[in-house]
Formats: structure tokens, sequence, C-alpha cells
């Protein structure tokens, strides 16, 4: 067992001491005493020494007992707070652990809040269109204004698309169902007009006369009723009714004498006498 340093240094001082007051006592028992003195002084140090020795015995046991006592408890003070650390690193690392699967799961939830809020923005933005798609449309056409469907402003634009290809049954399908679906749309006029033309191209000429005669009758004032006065006119003089299309032409003269097709019914009507 090891000593401390302080212990040992204790110890050999009274072993020292005794030695000394040991050859102290001899020497002056040679010179001084007689032999039964000195044999008596001799045992009284040998009784003090010894008594010395196990004082000394006993305190390098009671200061070793101490040491490893203390020892041990610094070793397991030690152990313990190994212990601690581990336990405390262990805490740290679990709480890293779910601050990490924390920040994910709030990395998750961002990324599903942002979708969602495409989704919906998307979502409004398709709501808006539709809606707008249904709204009518603020539409200028020929001079006048009017609010029309958004399907039937497109069937208009269809149905004359279809008239300048060339595609003239088409035209007359999509002019005829226009005005069948819309009796009130702001187009009807044109719709009847272009109608008309049509079936004249088409060579039926009866159906194109009824259909430019309704145009002037329900629309006196648009803009192109001098034309559709001059389509009736040829209309009635593909179909023979020469003195039917003269009146036409003196109607439509005596009506609208600066249009140019005014300018063409005269025309027509010098080659008729």
């Amino acid at each position: 067992m090891k000593l401390r340093p302080r212990a040992t240094g204790r110890a050999l001082r009274h072993w020292f001491g005794a030695a000394a007051l040991f050859a102290l006592a001899s020497h002056a028992g040679a010179g001084i005493f007689d032999d039964e003195e000195a044999r008596r002084a001799i045992l009284e140090l040998r009784q003090k020494f010894e008594l010395l020795r196990k004082e000394t015995d006993q305190k390098i046991a009671d200061e070793s007992k101490r040491y490893a006592e203390e020892s041990k408890r610094y070793a397991e003070e030690a152990a313990s707070l190994r212990r601690s650390l581990i336990d405390l690193q262990n805490q740290l690392d679990a709480n890293a652990a779910e601050a990490a699967k924390i920040r994910g799961q709030g990395e998750q939830l961002l990324r599903e809040l942002s979708e969602a809020q495409r989704r919906q923005t998307d979502a409004a933005k398709a709501t808006d269109e539709r809606l707008r798609r249904l709204e009518p449309l603020k539409v200028a056409h020929e001079g006048s204004e009017f609010n029309a469907d958004p399907a039937e402003k497109r069937n208009f634009e269809l149905a004359l698309a279809s008239f300048r290809k060339g595609e003239f049954e088409a035209a007359q399908s999509g002019f005829t169902d226009l005005l069948a679906r819309f009796p009130q749309s702001g187009y009807t006029s044109a719709s009847l007009f272009w109608l008309g033309n049509a079936q004249f191209v088409g060579k039926d000429f009866k159906a194109a006369m009824t259909t430019f005669q309704r145009l002037i009758t329900q629309n006196a004032n648009y803009l192109r009723i001098p034309e559709a006065q001059l389509a009736v006119a040829n209309c009635q003089l593909e179909l023979k009714d020469t003195k039917a299309a003269r009146k036409t032409l003196e109607d439509l003269v005596a009506e609208h004498p600066k249009s140019e097709a005014a300018d063409a019914a005269k025309d027509r009507l010098a080659r008729l006498k």
C-alpha cells in the first residue's frame, strides 16, 4: 500500500527522534549511571521507543486507511461524474436528434404550406378565368358597342372566319346557330348580313333574299343596310323578278343616295332600261 509523502515524512521524523534519544541515553548511562540504573534507563527507553513505534505504526495505518478511503471516494466521485457527463452527452445527442427531427418536420410543413398556397392560387386563377369566360364582354363591332356572352362572341368569330375562308356551308351553320342561341345578340344584324351572303354564294337566292329582308326590317339603322338592299335586288334579278329588282334599286338610291351601294344600284338601273 502506498503512503502519501506527508504521512511518510512524519513517520521518519518519529523514528529518527527515537533513535537519537536511545543513543543519547546509552552514552549518558555509560558515564553516569551504574549498571542497574543503566538497564532501567534502557528499558524505559525501549518501552518508550516501542510505544512510539506503535503510535507511529497506528498513525501510518490510520493515514493509509484515510488515504484509501479518500481515494475510493474520489474514484467513486470521478466515476459518478463520468456517468453524469455520459448521460448529459446522451441527452444532448437526443436533444439534437429531436431538434433535427422537428426542424425537418417544420421544413416539410413549410413545403406543404407553400404547395397548398400555390394550389389555392392556381385554383383562384382558374376560377377567375372561368368567371371571366362566363361574364359578358364589352364588344365594339361595326360602330356599335354592346355586351356579349363569351360563347356568343366566339361563335360569331368562328362563323365569320369560315365565311372568309370560303367555307360557306360551315358559315351558314355557324350564323344560324348563333341566331338561334342568342336571339337578342348584338351580333344579330351582322350575322344576318353574312348569313345572307353565304346563302347567296351557295345559290340559295330565295333564302338569301328572305335573310336580307329580315335584316332590313329588324334594324333599319344598321350600317350595311344599303348593301343589304343591293343584295335583295341581286337576289330578285337571279330569280328573274326584274320589276321587283328595279323597285328595290330605286328605293336604295332614294334612301341612301351617297352610299357606294347607291352608285352600284344606279349602274344596274341603267342596264335594266
